[in-house]
């Protein structure tokens, strides 16, 4: 296990004695999840903002907040990859959200034959050097339309293209997802697979309106208003959501290369070919959104000099761009 900072020491002390007191009792907030064993079980989705919210809340002091890089399931439990300033690690939490433990050790015994571990798991930060340069590159960017965290990416690229709008000429958003007895699914249900559908269509067959269309989408979600504001041909959109010839080819195009690449995470971005992380180049912000595309150039464009906002998007559906609090990053996996 790494060695946390001196900023982590206190911090991982702290939070030691709040599990040993017990008070890292999560008070259950709504009907919410689904049930197992006669207790109610959180998603990956809420568990992960209802941890990075109560350590932001009640554990970190002095300016310091963490962020929320991932959640996956654990066995019987979730581990939460978060990141406080330049460190991260590994805590874990029950399904129901009652117990939050900052540590966690694996007490199956290992094989003989297993190496000890050498080197931290961690992955050294990608620096713009490293990247694939291309004269036209293309960052491709794999969301579902109602994951929080997919928004927030959406929002991002949103946030770069009205600034600077060359910059959509290498951007491809594109949906996870798969086809299924001749009908789209995605991960959280047929209104999402619906909507993804849609904005493949724009996509496809009104580019001039995809963009206008999701500025007013990742506000409220309120499809009619939106595809009024954006001046979408209607009757265009519907003959290729209901036309499985075009609409589900359009899609399976998506599904395709997401099956090409191994998505899974919402959102997942990949930069001339090559999977790239935001959080290289300083997290979910338009800085660092519109840095990492930059990096891809051969010779970047005088736009890439243009300096963006470096505040965190806010998650989910939201009036503004930025979020006062909480997670700044995560994902939805399938």
């Amino acid at each position: 296990m790494k060695k946390l900072t001196k900023i982590l020491i206190p911090i991982a002390i702290i939070i030691a004695g709040l599990v040993i007191a017990g008070a890292f009792l999560f008070v259950n907030q709504g009907k919410i999840g689904g049930f197992t064993f006669g207790k109610k079980v959180l998603t990956l989705q809420q568990i992960g903002e209802k941890a990075i919210n109560f350590i932001n809340q009640n554990i970190l002091t002095g300016g310091n907040t963490a962020s929320l890089v991932s959640v996956s399931e654990a066995g019987d439990v979730y581990k939460i990859h978060i990141k406080i300033g330049t460190q991260e690690y590994d805590s874990y939490a029950t399904k129901d959200g009652k117990y939050l433990f900052p540590e966690g050790y694996d007490l199956e015994p290992k094989p003989q034959t297993q190496a000890p571990a050498t080197q931290s798991p961690q992955a050294p930060k990608t620096s713009c050097e490293d990247l694939k340069k291309s004269e036209k590159p293309l960052l491709e960017t794999f969301v579902v339309s109602q994951c929080p965290y997919g928004l927030q990416m959406q929002r991002i690229l949103n946030e770069v293209i009205k600034n600077i709008p060359s910059l959509a000429n290498y951007i491809k958003v594109e949906y996870i997802g798969s086809i299924e007895g001749g009908k789209i699914t995605s991960m959280h249900g047929d209104a999402e697979a619906q909507e993804n559908l849609r904005q493949i269509c724009l996509r496809e067959e009104e580019p001039q309106n995809f963009w206008k269309y999701i500025d007013c989408h990742i506000q409220k979600g309120d499809v009619d208003s939106c595809l009024s504001n954006a001046g979408v041909d209607t009757q265009k959109l519907n003959a290729c959501m209901s036309d499985n010839s075009r609409g589900l080819k359009y899609a399976k195009e998506d599904f395709d290369s997401q099956n090409k690449y191994q998505v899974t995470g919402s959102p997942t971005l990949f930069l001339n070919g090559d999977k790239v992380s935001e959080f290289d180049f300083g997290g979910r912000t338009a800085e660092a959104v519109k840095t990492l595309l930059c990096c891809g150039f051969s010779a970047q464009p005088e736009s890439c000099s243009q300096k963006l906002t470096e505040d965190s998007a806010a998650t989910g559906f939201s009036a503004t761009y930025s979020q006062s609090s909480g997670s700044s990053g995560g994902s939805c996996g399938q």
